[in-house]
């Protein structure tokens, strides 16, 4: 007769609670635990980047006797072909299934944030990217490619998106972020969670939560965040990502909040995100988070006790490998110090997710090795697609777009193909030295194979390429622990522009980075500036088309580009007396706002329609008229912004409630409607309570937060609301052809 467990007719709660009643107490706690493989022999250990301890990670033979949680980044960690990671994982999982009574494989991870990190697959655009290309659908598809390609080499779960709320540009991760606003966070990392799930693997959110309001935009430095920034800005993209992704996974944060670490914070993992949000995945812990408890956060004095802390907190299954939840947290467990249920509840919890994931049925086996092309042509079309839709051209006095002509392209990363790839791509994450494994066109040779000549000699038209070197913890400008002290143009480069502008010839200034930089003149003296946030491998094609005009420029601004380099690092976010005033002689007025970005054409904005009332458990509708009025086809991103001008907490000035990307023939208009729940207007008040407040809602829509021809405003009735769990999320948006 087949044991309950194993049958996969049966409902997987079923199965998993006849397999946890089998289990020992050690068994259950190896379901906790990972297992760095670097790709060599079994059982080698492992660990690139060991903790703070100074002792080795132990080897798989030291824990796989009672079975194993996770497998971490078999394919990730060293550069090897698809067809080696393939036999790698096979091998390792035949040993984890062949150590223990019950023979259960483990559920491999990788990175993918800026696709399938490792060595030959495509990198795509990053976050910051998505953020600009305003497109849901399109970075949607793009994780569904991701995931397809994951999926056929056996992986089963993917670190990736990260929806932490830029609010400090100096922040090195700043370039793994979607954007400044929650709602564009939202939508967009909502998008690739469904697109990753869409493809069989599990979603992973990152990093829950407050990670991105670090002090001075320091990595892992402390957050001071008050709880209605932390409820409204902070937390808000996951729970969209939660409700209408359906993300299996979540990421804890490193940083401490008012003094807690989140990994040891059962407020925020538990009663905040399952109790309140209703999450029923797996909590996995960042790399080392739980160690830290003790080496760097200094709340516990041993690992026992660090994992101890975590498991309480809600963090399930401890990364990168068994430190805290193996030998020292079981010790706690049978002294009686550390509750046996605590285990028996993250065991279920990663073995429900097996389950799910047919890690538990009896005909499962590893992938057979074979050839696989992880960079195939229809990602690479997909990559270039998205890298046109996310460049931003900020300023044109006409230059652009170039038709073939003499150009000299110069600049730090002119000639350099890593520029155009972000830290949690494959060659720069790994520093990987020579062959990058892929086909990456510098922009210079982009343009030569578009018709232009490349020279030093007389050019029409400078092309000067400057912004950021992705790398890990001081290996690049941008990147994990690459936080900048100024947001000055890295090294020498504004004194090269200055010198370039000097020519006296007409000077394209492209910029690729993972954040924004302040400008200051140099933007008002170039002929045009373009932007682009680490386009991916097909950067520099989808630049060269862009500037020849094979492309249009339809990117904004996920994030504002600042004026002056020091002491204004907040984003557009703010509240009245967060702008420009007559009380401070500081003005932090960015130099091309959020939502910026400009086309081969021209839009107008008429006929704006608002529904005067709603009751405050009800819908408005806004609508209003968008034509190209310009002589060749465009794409504008209409944005629709709300305000408050009275409430009972200090409110932000705007905030973004919708948006919609329209295309247009020259002389064609369309009609957008945005559908206004009033739960987007609702926010934490003074009680911490979500709530919804009747009175008068302002209405602003236009090409950015910073350029809105048209209001209006709404009224709300009724008495004040408070919306539960089931809140309306999103502003639905409907676009109409008119004549």
């Amino acid at each position: 007769m087949t044991e309950p467990w194993r049958d996969p007719l049966l409902p997987v709660s079923v199965r998993v609670a006849d397999l946890l009643e089998r289990m020992t107490l050690e068994e259950k706690a190896g379901q906790l635990a990972g297992f760095w493989a670097l790709p060599s022999d079994a059982g080698v250990p492992v660990a690139p980047m060991e903790d703070d301890s100074g002792e080795s990670a132990p080897g798989l033979d030291d824990i796989v006797a009672h079975g194993l949680g996770q497998l971490t980044r078999v394919y990730g960690t060293a550069p090897i072909t698809a067809e080696a990671g393939m036999r790698r994982l096979a091998s390792l999982q035949r040993q984890v299934t062949g150590a223990g009574r019950f023979g259960i494989p483990a559920l491999a991870h990788e990175e993918c944030l800026t696709g399938f990190m490792t060595f030959g697959a495509t990198v795509f655009p990053g976050p910051l990217a998505w953020g600009a290309s305003f497109d849901p659908g399109l970075v949607r598809e793009m994780a569904g490619a991701i995931g397809a390609g994951m999926r056929r080499v056996g992986v089963h779960q993917g670190l990736a998106p990260v929806l932490d709320v830029v609010r400090d540009y100096r922040w090195g991760r700043t370039e793994e972020c979607v954007g400044e606003d929650p709602y564009l966070v939202g939508a967009i990392g909502t998008a690739y969670v469904q697109g990753l799930e869409g493809a069989g693997v599990v979603a992973t959110l990152k990093h829950f939560a407050g990670y991105s309001a670090s002090r001075g935009g320091r990595n892992m430095a402390p957050v001071a965040s008050g709880p209605r920034e932390f409820a409204d800005v902070l937390v808000e993209p996951f729970v969209r990502a939660l409700r209408e992704g359906g993300a299996r996974s979540v990421m804890n944060s490193y940083t401490d909040v008012d003094g807690v670490p989140v990994a040891a914070d059962e407020r925020l993992l538990t009663g905040l995100l399952r109790d309140e949000l209703g999450f029923s995945g797996v909590v996995v812990a960042d790399y080392y988070a739980v160690s830290f408890l003790e080496t760097r956060h200094g709340v516990t004095g041993s690992r026992g006790a660090a994992g101890a802390l975590a498991l309480t907190a809600g963090i399930d299954v401890e990364l990168p490998t068994a430190r805290c939840y193996g030998e020292p947290l079981l010790e706690l467990v049978r002294s009686g110090s550390v509750s046996e249920e605590l285990i028996d509840r993250a065991a279920e919890r990663v073995l429900l997710q097996k389950a799910e994931l047919g890690l538990l049925d009896p005909g499962w086996g590893p992938v057979t090795p074979e050839p696989v092309d992880l960079d195939p042509p229809e990602n690479r079309a997909l990559a270039r697609l998205l890298a046109e839709r996310s460049t931003v051209l900020l300023a044109n006095d006409g230059i652009l777009p170039l038709r073939p002509c003499r150009v000299a392209v110069s600049g730090p990363y002119a000639d350099d193909p890593r520029s155009f790839l972000g830290c949690y791509s494959f060659p720069n994450h790994v520093a990987l030295p020579g062959d990058l494994g892929l086909e990456i066109p510098t922009l210079g040779e982009a343009l030569t194979a578009a018709g232009f000549t490349v020279t030093d000699d007389d050019p029409d038209v400078n092309v000067l390429v400057l912004g950021d070197r992705a790398g890990m913890f001081g290996r690049g400008t941008s990147g994990e622990g690459c936080d900048a002290e100024t947001l000055d143009l890295p090294g020498d480069q504004a004194a090269l522009a200055r010198a370039v502008l000097d020519s006296g010839v007409p000077t394209v200034l492209v910029l690729v980075s993972g954040r924004p930089y302040a400008l200051g003149t140099l933007a008002e003296r170039a002929s045009a500036v373009v932007q682009a946030f680490f386009p991916g491998e097909e950067g520099g094609t989808a630049l060269a088309r862009i500037i020849g005009g094979a492309a249009e420029p339809s990117g904004r601004l996920p994030v504002s580009i600042p004026r002056q380099a020091g002491g204004q690092p907040g984003t557009y976010l703010h509240a009245r007396l967060g702008g420009h005033t007559d009380w401070s002689s500081a003005d932090p007025t960015p130099l091309f706002p959020f939502g910026h970005g400009l086309s081969w054409t021209s839009f107008s904005y008429s006929e704006l329609s608002v529904d005067p009332v709603a009751a405050t458990d009800g819908a408005v509708a806004v609508s209003v008229t968008v034509r190209n009025v310009g002589e060749v086809a465009g794409t504008e991103v209409v944005q629709l912004y709300l305000s408050d001008p009275v409430a009972s907490v200090v409110r932000p000035q705007r905030w973004l409630a919708g948006f919609a990307r329209v295309e247009l023939r020259p002389g064609a208009a369309a009609r957008v409607t945005f559908r206004v729940h009033a739960d987007r207007t609702s926010f934490t008040g003074l009680d911490l309570r979500r709530r919804v407040e009747p009175g008068e809602i302002g209405v602003a829509v236009g090409r950015s937060s910073g350029d809105l021809p048209l209001h209006g405003s709404f009224t709300l009735e009724g008495p004040v609301r408070h919306p539960g769990a089931d809140r309306v999320l999103s502003v639905p948006v409907e676009t109409v052809p008119v004549p």
